[in-house]
């Protein structure tokens, strides 16, 4: 019995069976730490450091073998690994391998308003100098040299220009590299091709109140297209028109999707014109269109 058992349980045939088992659980104390300001930026966590001091409890919790199976590994894991060990490659990685992204950096750059500095947006530009030049930053996990990290930044510069920004800053971003806009072909690849399209996420939360939804590539170039149009007649703010007009050219079928029943739905180039026609037509309507 217990070989069969064994096979079976290989097999993943017993993955949806409730079994009980024993879960480790830390101790949960019921103090609230208060630390001196910076003490864990040094490398030593105060509530970690008690939280070690109270032994580890067992309790029995009721499962389903899939579920215990990623509990127990996870234990297991934990057992054989070094937490300062990992800590400290961590560390040596982000040193020499690491990849700072700042976003938005037009949003700090100064603009040529005529009512003086800009002195918060600055101030923000000389914080974030010493870091990229080349420092140590003191973390949880220990000190951090920045000296070798790569730095990219990225804004839309529409308002304010790179040369907005102080000149030190400017220094430490010598590669500069202009984006052209979407164009159709890029807003088709992304309504379909990511993990997490639009097409897919939509797909699937139709599916759950039965409605099989599925698009021709005709209807999705003509949904690219209607996004190009709307973003050069008003705002240009990129993939970001796609949010608004998959959510107008479904609100209809979403709203009626329980009443349905179990339906398939192809969405084609005429469907699409006739939810989007007065959304491309009004201006005034479009232009308010996020």
């Amino acid at each position: 019995v217990r070989e069969y058992t064994k096979q079976r349980l290989q097999n993943g045939e017993l993955e949806d069976q409730e079994i009980e088992i024993e879960v480790e659980e830390q101790a949960v104390s019921s103090m609230q730490i208060f630390s001196p300001a910076g003490l864990e930026e040094m490398g030593f966590n105060m509530q970690d450091f008690l939280g070690n001091i109270f032994p580890a409890k067992k309790t029995k919790r009721r499962m389903t073998v899939a579920e215990a199976r990623r509990v127990l590994t996870y234990q297991e894991a934990e057992k054989l690994v070094e937490p300062s060990d990992i800590a400290r490659e961590a560390l040596v990685r982000v040193e020499e391998s690491g990849i700072v992204f700042l976003d938005e950096l037009d949003k700090v750059a100064g603009r040529e308003a005529g009512h003086g500095p800009e002195v918060s947006r600055e101030g923000v530009q000389r914080d974030i100098l010493p870091i990229v030049e080349g420092s140590t930053v003191m973390t949880k996990y220990g000190p951090v040299d920045t000296s070798h990290i790569l730095f990219i930044a990225a804004g839309a510069f529409h308002v304010s220009k790179p040369s907005d920004l102080i000149p030190e800053l400017q220094g430490r971003f010598p590669l500069r590299v202009e984006l052209n806009n979407l164009n159709e072909d890029d807003f088709a690849r992304i309504l379909v091709e990511p993990q997490n399209s639009l097409v897919k996420q939509y797909t699937a939360l139709l599916a759950t109140e039965g409605v099989e939804l599925s698009f021709t590539k005709e209807a999705v170039r003509e949904i690219a297209m209607l996004a190009r149009q709307v973003n050069e007649r008003s705002e240009n703010i990129g993939a970001r028109r796609l949010y608004t007009l998959m959510e107008r050219l479904l609100e209809e079928l979403s709203f009626h999707a329980p009443d349905l029943g179990e339906q398939k739905v192809k969405i084609d180039v005429e469907y699409v014109r006739k939810q989007l026609k007065d959304v491309v037509e009004d201006q005034d309507l479009s232009r308010y269109m996020l």
